[in-house]
């Protein structure tokens, strides 16, 4: 009777003790806006310059990507969907961050503006946190698969600072760097144009000399000495083996595989390096299975060269481009047929887009290698123009976000470092601003308008232009201060560059700056004016207001893709082998496309 009696007595102690240990695990779990889902998998799929319009479900009709429309059908098309650079190393950086580029040092002041060697000292700086590194920490094995293009070493050819595994990946296989012409043998170099060119200009020289010398020696027109004569064939000889080596050796440097902290292929060979990509993906999500993951998958695709297998090559509408686009296709069906196929696709969180706008400079002869950005003004590298910065994106959450349905709110590539912070149940840094948004309850309806009022549109470290969403009314105006000088036809890139620039004599400075309503005129077809605009002043205003308050969040930082940092150094160029003989390969071909 007494145990009785102190077992009821002690119900209501022991009740008490499992209702706040129920509390407390149910307040430390993360939550989802009503849904009893936790720590889902991640899947990020990245495209290289992917115009806005090259995918059949964001218009276009003539180029087949059936598996990304699949994957817009099942979830959440974004249709302003904004990037914080529109060229691709500082794109990653704020996707990867969260924050824009300017912050951590990854926007150049001078035309540079990216990672341009393998062999430099720039990069992500360690301090900065990425989401993996956060997803690492909740206990979520990481993996990157495909570019990196954040740099690498710092003070030796193998410290690997700015690597993957560094910041918060678990796997890395892919290319350190990115895909250039100079990883296709015995195509014109992006890297080295001027030195090519005046190399071989110095070799007609030294050969019309060693000519002149030999024919008025022989001929007795005047004397010199046969050593001279020797002398100077032999400095010419050395001169045409440095020129021309450092030539060919520089297109494979910076042309590698990785896997993890090894050189496992270079140069790195085009013929089968997206069955290479789509297997190790499919291999990633095989081994990870049981346990929550992150796959970051970053194509090399449609990046120039546009480099497709034979499988795809010739079979597009669109020449190498077209074929490029349509096999990322077929790359990304097989990933999402993996993540079916080990019934995964309810638990997993997938996100698509691209890092830029299509690159509208991009040729081989007269063919263009560039993507189609649809109504949208600019490209590739266009500072704030639209075509450059606004992307596709798909978001898919089966029984979690709404399928077949359309947003068309402003949402950054930066968003997705806060949300998926959020369903891995992860704390976002508190030293550091983080200029992404939560955007779960966005895009499960809970809420209609996106947090983001402002957004900064940077060319390098230039501020070019400025967007205000006026959330009461829905409408969102577009200041430009600065413009790129762009042809006002054709395909709209800048004449006789391979990038436009950000400041100088090629770009308009505004004053008063250009104002648009991308509500009514998402084409950027006709600015305003204060007599065709009643808001002109007020809309303007704002935005200076906003401009100023965020350039007092700016912290001095120093810069990584500036020189000396953006600089090739011979001690920090990674090669397998012998520098300068860096060729190796540890893979072998794979034969079989049905993978």
């Amino acid at each position: 009777m007494e145990e009785t009696i102190k077992g009821l007595l002690m119900f209501p102690l022991v009740n008490w003790r499992c209702s706040t240990a129920v509390l407390l695990v149910a307040f430390l779990l993360p939550q989802t806006y009503g849904v009893n889902v936790s720590r889902p998998n991640i899947l990020l799929i990245m495209a290289d310059d992917l115009g806005y319009s090259d995918l059949g479900c964001f218009g276009n009709d003539t180029m087949r990507t059936p598996n990304i429309d699949q994957l817009a059908k099942e979830g959440v098309k974004l249709t302003q969907h904004i990037a914080a650079a529109s060229l691709c190393t500082p794109s990653r950086t704020a996707f990867l961050t969260g924050r824009y580029p300017i912050r951590s040092g990854m926007a150049a002041t001078n035309i540079l503006r990216v990672v341009t060697r393998a062999g430099g000292s720039g990069g992500l700086p360690r301090n900065e946190t990425t989401f993996a590194k956060l997803l690492q920490q909740q206990g979520y094995t990481t993996g990157l698969i495909g570019k990196w293009h954040q740099g690498l070493n710092c003070d030796s050819h193998n410290d690997h600072c700015h690597h993957p595994l560094n910041h918060g990946f678990d796997f890395f296989y892919g290319n350190p760097f990115t895909l250039l012409n100079d990883c296709e043998t015995w195509k014109y170099s992006v890297l080295t144009p001027g030195s090519q060119a005046t190399a071989w200009c110095y070799t007609q020289m030294a050969a019309i000399l060693v000519f002149t010398l030999l024919l008025g020696k022989i001929t007795g027109l005047f004397s010199v000495n046969w050593k001279i004569i020797a002398f100077i064939i032999l400095c010419n000889i050395l001169y045409f083996i440095f020129m021309f080596g450092q030539y060919l050796f520089l297109k494979f440097w910076n042309c590698m595989t990785f896997r993890d902290h090894d050189i496992v292929q270079q140069p790195l060979k085009l013929k089968d390096a997206a069955f290479r990509t789509v297997r190790e993906a499919i291999t990633f999500i095989e081994r990870n299975k049981q346990a929550p993951f992150l796959l970051f998958v970053s194509f090399l695709h449609v990046h120039e060269p546009c480099y497709s297998t034979e499988l795809f090559r010739g079979k597009s509408r669109h020449g190498l481009y077209g074929d490029n686009v349509e096999e990322m296709d077929w790359m990304a069906g097989k990933i999402l047929a993996a993540i079916d196929k080990e019934g995964l696709r309810n638990n997993t969180f997938t996100y698509f887009a691209s890092d830029n706008g299509g690159y509208l400079e991009a040729r081989q002869g007269n063919v263009r290698l560039g993507g189609w950005n649809g109504i949208y003004k600019g490209g590739k590298g266009m500072g704030g123009w639209e075509g450059g910065i606004r992307v596709p994106g798909i978001v898919r959450w089966p029984g979690m976000v709404a399928a077949n349905t359309v947003l068309d709110e402003p949402i950054s590539l930066m968003d997705i470092y806060p949300t998926v912070a959020h369903l891995a149940g992860a704390s976002l840094p508190q030293d550091r601003v983080i200029d992404g948004r939560n955007q779960i309850a966005l895009l499960q309806g809970k809420v209609q308008r996106s947090e983001h009022q402002f957004m900064f549109h940077y060319c390098g470290s230039h501020l070019h232009a400025a967007r205000w969403h006026q959330k009461e009314s829905g409408a969102v105006w577009k200041v430009h201060y600065v413009t790129p000088n762009i042809q006002p036809k054709g395909s709209g890139g800048c004449p006789g560059r391979h990038r436009c620039p950000c400041f100088g004599d090629n770009v308009t400075y505004h004053n008063p700056p250009l104002l648009f309503d991308l509500s009514r005129d998402p084409s950027e077809a006709n600015p305003l004016s204060p007599i065709s605009e009643p808001l002109f002043n007020t809309v303007v205003s704002q935005v200076e207001k906003a401009v100023a308050e965020h350039r007092r969040t700016l912290t001095p930082v120093p810069n990584q893709l500036d020189p000396p940092s953006n600089k090739w150094e011979s001690w920090l160029q990674p090669c397998c082998g012998i520098f300068p003989f860096c060729w190796c390969d540890k893979e072998s071909d794979i034969e079989d496309v049905t993978i």
